[in-house]
């Protein structure tokens, strides 16, 4: 099974799960902006993909236990995790601090996930999470860094190109770095350049390229739910080292005007997170290029804040 990350490791995640994700529909914005609609995708975001790719893999290598897959998240990726797990039929056993909102439990348990409410933390969660796959054998997921987390993640490249002919740079937001480091090794391969985005407070990979190496970050962002890695991947850094990568900060009000805009111009309600890769676009002193794509990524998010904020 490939390990590595590179444009041949993305063609093959798109041949595995090519007919099970939904292709992203990439629609006109703006004067050479166009939005990739992947909050649209299964799940409510991109996680699906990689999340697919992950358990197709070992599906076909053999390493696929009937124990199935666990995994330490209430977020987007135990909600991949969890609906990939049931398409291959395996368990998929989720560890989540006993503080995480009902809503998210019972959404896992509608994917038919096993959902195991542990402690007061995440790292709590994680530990419990580790100690069952080293006891029953299930596979260890996790919601960024693999290669073919990440391998999957970056499958939408190539469909945004597929819509977009022309296409010179593709905007996405970082958290922990799966989207970014996929996205970037197939952009690599056609010339597109990459902005990789984050909030000011959440900034793991800008932190990294500072440091020349991962570090842990404070998190403190109002896109924290979806991109508060404490610490980047190391493929994702490897990335955005490369030539044709950007990195980009961008403040949470300009975050918050973004998402506004989003719904207020186009009807169309995302997570702070996805709303990051465009306030790096409208915050930018000049255009980042001619054919400009940004990911909207991930819409699981409450719209009743949205209109909290716009009535505040």
């Amino acid at each position: 099974m490939e390990q590595q990350l590179d444009h041949a490791a993305v063609r093959a995640a798109a041949d595995r799960i090519a007919g099970s994700v939904r292709p992203v529909a990439v629609v006109p914005a703006a004067e050479g902006l166009w939005f990739a609609l992947e909050y649209l995708q299964h799940t409510g975001s991109f996680k699906a993909r990689g999340a697919r790719n992950f358990l197709a893999a070992h599906r076909d290598a053999g390493t696929l236990p009937d124990a199935g897959v666990t995994i330490a998240s209430g977020g987007n990726a135990g909600l991949a995790c969890a609906w990939a797990a049931r398409a291959q039929s395996v368990p998929a056993t989720v560890f989540l601090p006993a503080t995480a909102p009902r809503v998210k439990v019972e959404r896992l348990r509608g994917y038919g996930a096993d959902v195991r409410l542990v402690g007061d933390r995440y790292a709590e969660a994680l530990a419990a999470c580790e100690e069952f796959a080293a006891q029953s054998g299930a596979l260890s997921s996790h919601a960024y860094d693999h290669p073919l987390i990440a391998a999957g993640a970056g499958t939408v490249l190539d469909e945004i190109r597929a819509g977009l002919p022309g296409l010179d740079t593709v905007v996405v937001a970082v958290g922990g770095g799966g989207l970014f480091a996929g996205v970037a090794a197939a952009a690599r391969e056609h010339g597109v350049r990459v902005v990789a985005a984050e909030p000011e407070n959440c900034r793991a990979l800008n932190a990294a390229l500072e440091a020349g190496r991962p570090v842990d970050v404070a998190v403190d962002s109002i896109a924290a739910d979806s991109l508060g890695a404490t610490r980047v991947s190391a493929t994702a850094l490897a990335a955005a080292q490369r030539e044709g990568v950007r990195s980009v900060l961008v403040p949470d009000p300009a975050i918050a005007e973004a998402r506004r805009a989003l719904w207020e111009e186009h009807r169309i309600v995302v997570e702070a997170g996805a709303a990051t890769a465009l306030a790096a676009v409208r915050s930018a002193p000049e255009p980042l290029g001619e054919r400009v794509a940004v990911v909207l990524c991930g819409a699981n998010t409450d719209p009743a804040d949205l209109t909290a904020d716009l009535t505040a």
